[in-house]
């Protein structure tokens, strides 16, 4: 990375986190012209009382025509977008989304689990929950099996998903076969006294910092024991066997980088089939830019071939 470059992702790193104003950056990506193009229909999966919305992307036209969507029988991505559980929405990751949906040939549900801090943990979990037990129990695309379905989120909505797959086999609820996580948030600590490297060498000047970190967290979690918990930080788990299939893609310049590859390392110490790729001179929230950037080009062959693999 060039001196100027760097330069540059310092000056944007600093200050405090303004949760309107992140709130009001992120909603910029609605004024993309290509969102238009996106095929895709918007439904709702019950959580109790609550209403989850979720946006099904398709790969073709003729998929989304009236009479073949709820006849879908192929593979599904479920995703869970990221925005530290605070920022970013389904309509943010619009493009991303579509453009996965093309790329893998698969249908792509992105889920607008409510967020904090006007609700706090676990309610984004519980809804990433309560859809997820509702396609794998065949309630909704009927035609879909669950050894089809794999389950996928960038850095907030990664650390959900592997919460999610850790919680549906405690229940013994379901079974997700695999699972994609990119640079995901599996830790509880970005102080000076994380054991992870990462977190000092890229917590301060590129754009998401360890301070940022810390904060998204006090917004996240309902009280400080929280952070205690596995479903919240799934790397304090001390149970990891009998997971899924997963692919973690990690950023070079991130701080969330080694808690990434330790959770793929005891992932595979535990028994389970693990690939963990760092995309070299990538920041954290790369995947969300778009399928122009080559960092995102390089992630969807890997998940293509990851889920080809299968």
């Amino acid at each position: 990375m060039n001196y100027a470059v760097k330069k540059i992702l310092k000056a944007l790193s600093y200050g405090p986190l303004d949760v309107q104003a992140e709130r009001r950056l992120a909603e910029l990506k609605k004024l993309d012209p290509m969102r238009i193009f996106a095929r895709k229909l918007d439904v709702h999966i019950m959580n109790g009382t609550h209403e989850v919305p979720v946006r099904i992307y398709f790969p073709t036209q003729k998929m989304l025509e009236e009479e073949l969507v709820f006849q879908y029988s192929g593979k599904v991505l479920l995703f869970f977008h990221g925005g530290g559980w605070v920022t970013e929405s389904v309509e943010t990751y619009d493009r991303i989304c579509s453009r996965m949906a093309q790329s893998t040939n698969q249908l792509v549900l992105s889920v607008e689990y409510r967020k904090a801090p006007e609700h706090r943990f676990p309610t984004a979990l519980m809804d990433g929950y309560a859809v997820a037990e509702v396609l794998f129990s065949g309630q909704y695309l009927k035609g879909v099996r669950p050894e089809n379905i794999t389950l996928m989120g960038d850095s907030a909505g990664g650390s959900l998903t592997a919460a999610l797959t850790l919680l549906a086999r405690d229940r013994n609820a379901f079974w997700p076969r695999q699972q994609i996580l990119i640079y995901p948030a599996l830790w509880n600590d970005y102080t000076e006294t994380s054991p992870f490297p990462s977190v000092r060498e890229n917590g301060r000047d590129y754009l998401l910092t360890a301070v940022k970190m810390e904060e998204y967290m006090n917004l996240y979690q309902s009280r400080a024991e929280d952070r205690n918990s596995p479903y919240f930080a799934p790397l304090l788990s001390e149970h990891l066997e009998d997971l899924p299939r997963t692919l973690i893609l990690t950023a070079q310049y991130d701080p969330l980088r080694d808690e990434g590859e330790e959770f793929g390392r005891k992932l595979k110490e535990a028994g389970n089939e693990v690939t963990v790729k760092r995309i070299e001179h990538a920041l954290h929230g790369y995947f969300a830019l778009g399928i122009k950037y080559l960092y995102v080009q390089e992630s969807l062959e890997i998940i293509n071939q990851f889920l080809k693999e299968a």
